[in-house]
């Protein structure tokens, strides 16, 4: 094998992850990367660098722009079930229930599990609800904080009916050509992380397990009823809750109806993509479903189910929801961006520019490297990309394509689901 062509083909990959690391930013990262790629790939050709990135890049968003629709859809989804106040309501309601610390740690829990359609969402709105829940019953902030933040990404990183599955998926499909959301799906019980984590969730809830300097936080909370433990940094966020001023007439359902509406259409839409409703089977039309445009379908029926849920009982006037679904695309533009930039140095790494997988996992098969190993090693780097940029989306968007073009060779195809599960669980690890 040619050493210098085995160079060049990984050095897009190696210039975007060194500079997430230096410069802790994701997309300028990914850009210089693709365009380094693209200058390889032009010998050397600035015009054709500039033409080749972009030309690639249209492909990509030609061929993904299901995802970005979805994303889109589901944006909108998340700001007018906030503005509605169902998960104001979940609270008002939990704050009359629950009469011990047990009880308020798992409504806060379950609430975050609720929530699973976008980890933002999750962790501003479920915060902003729960905490004179906890504040009541003297759960420290430190705990609260826990309590959200281990929640959030490890069930969106699980849940395929989400922004992050949504990503994941796609990334997964571009890189492999094999349909995402099914190999998404059979990557779940290889994410570790996000599996123990939520256990480890249950067992800090239902017992007194606390260690470390959350126990002094705890003890503090418990005994002196100091929430912050010298911190006077009080977070007054109303996101969720506030309305911009007005009265949230929102209840409970509000918030479950839409949620259960977008799972249920999102089903639906795959069994009618896949075949189901024309012969083939239950169970294999998941497996032949277009999961991207059943995305696309599911989030736009639940919308619809929620214009029906709130408009005629007047929990948002027309002006509100529809204000809603541009403010809520808008919140998109950020994953839209590394979503783009994540298609676009996998398009560079593919067989039909630089051929990174073929020739590194060629390499490694011909060294005494164990090969066992590749799937432990990718979770360390993804724990350790996604500690130093703080971004797990970004560390996702950037090893998921390397991870398949190692996995493409004959001799790691048999890795690539544990290695997809260590990306996954060790960029969120990373990032916690």
């Amino acid at each position: 094998m040619d050493i210098l062509q085995l160079i060049l083909s990984i050095l897009p990959p190696i210039i975007a992850i060194g500079l997430a690391l230096i410069t802790k930013e994701v997309i300028s990262s990914l850009l210089i990367g693709i365009l380094a790629g693209t200058l390889i790939y032009s010998q050397g050709n600035v015009v054709g660098m500039v033409t080749a990135t972009f030309e690639l890049m249209g492909n990509k968003i030609g061929d993904n722009v299901n995802i970005l629709i979805f994303l889109g859809l589901l944006g909108a989804l998340v700001v007018i079930v906030t503005r509605a106040g169902g998960s104001a309501a979940y609270g008002e309601w939990a704050s009359r229930k629950l009469t011990t610390r047990r009880g308020a740690a798992l409504a806060t829990s379950a609430l975050g599990c609720l929530i699973f359609i976008d980890d933002y969402f999750n962790c501003l709105s479920v915060g902003t609800v729960m905490r004179p829940v906890t504040d009541k019953h003297r759960i420290s902030r430190a705990k609260l904080a826990y309590l959200l933040d281990a929640t959030a990404a490890p069930i969106c990183i699980i849940a395929p009916v989400s922004s992050w599955g949504a990503s994941v998926a796609s990334y997964m499909a571009d890189a492999t050509g094999l349909n995402g959301m099914t190999t998404f799906v059979k990557t779940i019980p290889y994410n570790f992380y996000a599996i123990l984590t939520i256990i480890m969730i249950l067992v800090v809830c239902l017992t007194k397990l606390n260690y470390g300097p959350m126990a002094k936080f705890e003890k503090n909370a418990i005994e002196k009823g100091d929430l912050f433990t010298h911190t006077e940094n009080v977070v007054t966020d109303d996101f969720g809750g506030n309305n911009g001023g007005k009265a949230l007439k929102g209840k409970v359902y509000d918030l479950v109806i839409p949620i259960l509406a977008l799972i249920v259409c999102t089903v639906i839409a795959m069994v009618y993509t896949g075949g189901g409703f024309s012969g083939t089977p239950f169970l294999s039309s998941f497996g032949e479903c277009d999961s991207s445009f059943s995305l696309v379908l599911g989030s736009f029926l639940g919308l619809v189910v929620t214009f029906i849920l709130y408009i005629p009982r007047k929990v948002l006037s027309f002006v509100d929801f529809m204000g809603g679904i541009t403010e809520g695309i808008k919140s998109m533009v950020p994953a839209f961006t590394i979503l783009i930039l994540a298609w676009t140095i996998g398009g560079v790494c593919s067989s039909d520019y630089l051929n990174t997988g073929e020739l590194v996992g060629n390499a490694i098969s011909n060294s005494a490297f164990p090969t066992f190993l590749l799937p432990a090693v990718i979770m360390v780097v993804a724990a350790f990309l996604g500690f130093s940029t703080g971004t797990s989306w970004g560390t996702m968007a950037i090893l998921i394509p390397i991870g398949a073009a190692i996995a493409s060779a004959p001799q790691t195809q048999h890795l690539l689901l544990p290695i997809f599960g260590c990306t996954l669980g060790g960029a969120v690890y990373g990032d916690h």
